[in-house]
């Protein structure tokens, strides 16, 4: 793979102009974006995944699920079904994917909706009454114009540090973080100190306009279950396991890691080897696609959610932005 990205090399000006060119023509409004008479909030990143987009999610689903009519709209990717889906009781990972199934079975208040077509999803959760909506890794979905962007990049690979695909993992050039209003790195380490918090935003030189926090990975108890194995079997499906791994090896507990691609579909066969293993500890996402596989006492998840820095001033802004829509 590695030596693929670097023979792909000499395509990056092609990728580069092409998303480049595409960004013009919203910006000079050759291509038009659609806003709505409703605060929609867009949570997303540069790179092509594991910046936390999930938590964050679900950090804002935390946040105003008590005081509006909430929804979230995701692509919902590799489910099987097409267009506009809403998760109603008989929902599963593969009718609106396995992120957007988390979202359902945790947050039974809100609505959870799925459509490719972000305008169309919109549309039809708007028939449906609700007040806000938070559209799931929709950054680049520039055919809707949000009230709000907020951009995720991590603190271990800044959107600075790379490239555009396909030698980088840019979906889009470094530039385009001038539509986010809020610009969170995550996963930093619990200690970071205000220096280098001063370094980074020296770096990302923010407009006027656009607000800085850092934020970092919390997690939850461990299952007893998992604690008494001598070893168990961690499974992940994730773009980046790297916190999650260094996280329990910090515990000093004992594990072998079998890991998968992002999203990853098991199949038959690997279900039927984890199925032999004793205690399984996978996340959260990877949790929705094997809980109705893998007996309950064999299998377990570690939660986690994102902490804020600042999180009272990230807050304000957050409802202040809806508060004010609603004023309009």
């Amino acid at each position: 793979m590695k030596l693929l990205r670097i023979i792909s090399f000499p395509l990056i000006p092609i990728y580069y102009l092409v998303t480049w060119l595409r960004n013009k023509c919203y910006d000079v409004g050759i291509l038009k974006s659609k806003s709505y008479d409703l605060p929609i909030i867009c949570v997303g990143n540069l790179s092509v995944g594991g910046t936390g987009k999930t938590p964050m999610v679900e950090y804002l689903i935390k946040l105003l699920k008590d005081d509006y009519k909430l929804a979230t709209l995701s692509r919902g990717y590799k489910r099987k079904t097409k267009g506009y889906v809403l998760a109603d009781e008989n929902a599963s990972v593969e009718s609106i994917g396995d992120e957007p199934m988390q979202f359902h079975e945790k947050f039974k208040e809100i609505t959870v909706a799925v459509d490719a077509d972000r305008q169309n999803g919109i549309s039809q959760l708007i028939k449906s009454g609700v007040e806000t909506i938070i559209l799931d890794d929709a950054f680049q979905h520039r055919k809707v114009k949000a009230g709000l962007n907020i951009l995720l990049t991590t603190y271990d690979n800044l959107y600075l540090n790379d490239y555009v695909l396909p030698t980088g993992n840019l979906r889009e050039p470094k530039n385009g973080a001038k539509r986010a209003d809020i610009i969170v790195i995550t996963k930093c380490p619990e200690n970071i100190t205000d220096l280098q918090k001063t370094k980074i935003i020296e770096r990302i030189k923010p407009k006027n306009n656009q607000k800085v926090f850092f934020s970092y990975i919390g997690y939850g108890d461990i299952s007893l279950q998992v604690k008494k194995q001598d070893c168990f079997t961690l499974v992940t499906g994730i773009a980046n396991p790297t916190p999650l791994i260094n996280y329990l090896k910090d515990k000093n507990l004992n594990f072998e890691h079998l890991k998968f691609k992002d999203h990853h579909t098991f199949s038959a066969s690997e279900i039927e080897s984890l199925k032999r293993r004793e205690i399984i500890l996978t996340t959260e996402k990877d949790y929705m696609r094997l809980k109705d596989y893998i007996d309950d006492d064999k299998l377990f998840f570690l939660p986690i959610e994102v902490n804020i820095d600042k999180s009272a001033e990230f807050n304000k802004i957050i409802t202040e932005f809806i508060a004010g829509f609603k004023k309009q």
